[in-house]
This record gives C-alpha cells, sequence and structure tokens, in this order.
C-alpha cells in the first residue's frame, strides 16, 4: 500500500512538472476526457477512428520499407524484390502497407459515406467537409506516387499515362508536365521526384491537414443520427444533456472496433502473404 502511494505522489509529481512546461491537462480535458458527444453514436462513426489509425500503420511500416529501398531508375525494382525475398520479414512489411493502402481507401470512402447519409456536411461543419475532401485528394496523390515506386511495367506506364493528363490544360500544360516528371519524358528523375513526394511532402502536408480537420471538428462538435446538436441544451455547468465525454466512453468503444478491424486486416494479411509467398518460391 505504501509503495503505490508513493508511486502515486511520483506520477504526481511528474505530472504537475509537465503541466507547468505544457498544457497537457488542459489538451486532455478539451480534446478527451471534456469533449462531449452525442449518446447515439452507432457503427457507421467507427470508421474516423479506423482512418487515423490505419494512416498511423502506413507511416510506421513506410518508414521500415524506406530503410531498404533505392530510390533509382536502375536498382528500385530490384530493391523491392531485395525486401520480398532476403529482408527478414520483409514481405510481411510489404503487404501491410499495399494492403494498408487499400484499408485506408475502403474506411475512407466509408468514412465520406456516413458523412453524406447524415447530412454531416452542413452548417456549421462545411468547413470539417471541406478539410476533408482535401485531405481525400492528398490520399489520390499519395497512393498514385506510391504506384510508381516499384518501377515496373505497370508503374512506369502508370506514371507515363497520369501525367500526360496535365498536358491537356491550355497553355501552362506542357510546362506542367515537364515540372511532374522532372524531364521530358518519364525518367529516372520522375521516379526520384515521385519518392520525394511520397515520402516528404505528402505524408508532412497530410498530417497538417488531418491536425486542422480534427480541431475544426473539435471546435463545431461531432454531428449525430439525429441531426441534433446536443450544445442545444446544456445544463448549469455547460455540459450538454444529450452528450457523454468521448473518454472513456467512445475511446473504450473504438478500441474494440479497432480490435475487430485489425482481426480482419490481419487474417486477409496471412491468407494473401501465404498465397504471394508459394508464388514467389515457385
Amino acid at each position: 500500500m505504501t509503495e503505490e502511494i508513493a508511486e502515486h505522489k511520483s506520477q504526481n509529481r511528474l505530472m504537475t512538472w509537465v503541466n507547468k512546461r505544457y498544457p497537457w491537462n488542459l489538451f486532455w480535458k478539451k480534446h478527451l476526457s471534456e469533449y462531449y458527444a452525442p449518446r447515439n453514436f452507432n457503427f457507421w462513426y467507427y470508421f474516423g477512428s479506423f482512418s487515423l489509425l490505419v494512416f498511423a500503420a502506413q507511416i510506421v511500416s513506410g518508414i521500415w520499407l524506406v530503410m531498404e529501398y533505392t530510390p533509382t531508375a536502375d536498382a528500385s525494382f530490384s530493391s523491392v524484390q531485395h525486401i520480398m525475398r532476403e529482408v527478414r520479414y520483409g514481405w510481411l512489411l510489404r503487404f501491410m502497407h499495399t494492403t494498408g493502402a487499400s484499408a485506408f481507401f475502403v474506411v475512407v470512402y466509408l468514412h465520406m459515406y456516413r458523412a453524406l447519409i447524415y447530412g454531416s456536411y452542413q452548417k456549421p461543419r462545411e468547413l470539417v467537409w471541406l478539410v476533408g475532401m482535401v485531405i481525400y485528394i492528398m490520399l489520390l496523390f499519395e497512393a498514385f506516387t506510391g504506384y510508381v515506386l516499384p518501377w515496373g511495367q505497370m508503374s512506369y506506364w502508370g506514371a507515363a499515362v497520369i501525367t500526360s493528363f496535365a498536358s491537356a490544360i491550355p497553355y501552362l500544360g506542357d510546362i506542367i508536365l515537364i515540372w511532374l516528371r522532372g524531364d521530358f519524358n518519364v525518367s529516372g528523375v520522375t521516379l526520384h521526384r515521385f519518392f520525394s513526394l511520397h515520402v516528404i511532402a505528402i505524408p508532412l502536408l497530410l498530417c497538417l491537414v488531418v491536425f486542422v480537420h480534427l480541431v475544426a471538428l473539435h471546435h463545431v462538435g461531432s454531428n449525430n443520427p439525429d441531426g441534433i446538436d446536443i450544445k442545444d441544451k446544456k445544463d448549469k455547468h455547460g455540459v450538454p444533456l444529450d452528450g457523454i465525454p468521448f473518454h472513456p466512453y467512445y475511446s473504450v468503444k473504438d478500441l474494440v472496433g479497432v480490435v475487430v478491424f485489425f482481426v480482419g486486416v490481419l487474417l486477409h494479411l496471412i491468407f494473401y502473404a501465404y498465397f504471394s509467398r508459394s508464388f514467389l518460391r515457385a
């Protein structure tokens, strides 16, 4: 009992030291423990959390893949084969990244579908919707630049066809096309440019825009299936009568959904990897 009291006092001293230098308690209350959400969230409200978690998983798996990838026209394809065949569990990391990319769009599409069917794009959440659409467009660019990186025939001609669309823009089309490719034709310079965009530029911008999206959401509050604004009815302390704290109620609920989601992705990954590795051994 004495040890528990001492540990509790030590934690209090640590948090006091942190809070004097960083507003951790204020952040925790504003965005979790005292962020009130509607009571009637249903199944469709899982996919916002899923999108954030898949995004984090993509960044982590991508970091490990970059350690073994070589972004040159001569070595990129062979480096991918090196990851698949020679790096320990490299095949698993790559399949996690490619499967995660597909899962990312699945959960994002379902998240957008929920926003459409429940009118989450309407006043006062127009900015949340618009920032979300910016995230979606950036994801399309991120997916395309990632598709090019293996530098096989599909990647090469995909880059050639998609970038050539820019030439249809009047007056500026040819200038934009050369800027996208970094050359007059699709070449190793194009690959290196797409690698830089995929690994550095777009993920950094995505992190920033996702942060803006969450801040805008927490400022106006979450929508709900009934379309009732929980801020209309509050008690004398300013707490919404029809709302409950996001933590621990929805954080625990989302955690259960995350476990089920990742079990499904893991099962898909295991079976997909098993048949793919059988093909590689052949």
